[in-house]
């Protein structure tokens, strides 16, 4: 168990999660695939991202997974935004799942607050993030699991080395901004904006000025994801090709081989056009003199059903 200070001083320790790099990288691989996967050398960045969980020895999850995608059914991604450091096994300050319906092209994609007091399997409640500080990808994965009575099929861990220039490898993105400020070195006016990486990431960082703080911050990254994956989607330049591999290779970790890869380029990609994003009702409260995001039984029920219901259509 992590003590109350080891705990403190993982919170004192946090910095802005480096993560949304490594997601739009991420999505590059999977919305823009059309074009990426015609070139062989994408085999080998596919074999550097592979990493596998030790659950998927288990012959029956593996059956599982096959049966997914060649039935091409509903499909739960986890993605996890985890910052690391020299020395510093690291968190996953950002959790988002993705849930594709193929069959309805439409997809729902759920911001699970890194503070969400939830039960991580051998350690007691907790906050969500921490999952990762104890048990990595596996017990991230299962802890998302079990507080939602969700499988996840495969999992995308992702960091933020390459934000800028991930961005930047694809013409930079374009959001709508639904209120004016000024982060960093960044001015933001109302409206469609475009955004290159610096100021993608200057965007995405604000907090303090959003009444809604970290909830409006969320809305801004789903906004800057979403984009990307519509940017990617209709990516077509040859002479960054090289560039994007490295970046990806050096900052993406997941579950899913080159075969599983292609099936989501083939299959799963038309459930970009009609994505659905949902947040957490919940409520901060200190328990032990430690601030947590605590969510009523309730709306973990209802965040559950939804999502069932999207899968099943």
């Amino acid at each position: 168990m992590v003590s109350r200070t080891e705990k403190r001083n993982i919170k004192k320790k946090r910095k802005w999660p480096k993560w949304v790099g490594g997601i739009i990288l991420a999505l590059i691989v999977i919305g823009g695939g059309v074009v990426i996967y015609a070139y062989n050398q994408l085999g080998n960045t596919i074999d550097t991202m592979h990493t596998p969980l030790a659950r998927d020895d288990d012959p029956e999850r593996q059956k599982q997974i096959k049966d997914i995608f060649n039935a091409k059914d509903s499909l739960n991604v986890l993605l996890l935004g985890v910052d690391e450091r020299p020395g510093d096994v690291g968190r996953s300050d950002t959790m988002i799942l993705l849930s594709l319906n193929p069959k309805t092209d439409s997809m729902i994609m759920l911001s699970i607050p890194r503070d969400t007091y939830v039960n991580i399997p051998g350690h007691g409640m907790d906050k969500i993030n921490h999952a990762y500080a104890f048990g990595g990808v596996e017990l991230s994965v299962q802890t998302v699991e079990e507080a939602f009575d969700l499988p996840v099929h495969v999992y995308t861990r992702v960091n933020m080395e390459g934000f800028k220039e991930g961005i930047d490898a694809i013409g930079g993105v374009t959001v709508n901004n639904t209120q004016s400020f000024s982060q960093g070195n960044s001015t933001f006016s109302e409206g469609s904006i475009h955004l290159n990486g610096t100021q993608a990431l200057d965007y995405i960082r604000m907090r303090k000025q959003d009444s809604r703080g970290d909830m409006g911050r969320n809305d801004r990254q789903r906004a800057v994801i979403t984009a990307a994956m519509d940017e990617a989607a209709s990516f077509s330049s040859i002479t960054k090709f090289g560039e994007i591999l490295d970046i990806l290779g050096g900052n993406v970790q997941t579950d899913l081989d080159m075969k599983r890869i292609q099936t989501l380029f083939t299959g799963y990609l038309g459930t970009r056009h009609n994505i659905q994003t949902m947040e957490i009702s919940g409520s901060g409260s200190t328990i032990g003199g430690i601030w947590y995001y605590v969510v009523p039984d309730s709306e973990f029920n209802r965040i559950t059903s939804e999502i069932k219901a999207h899968m099943e259509k």
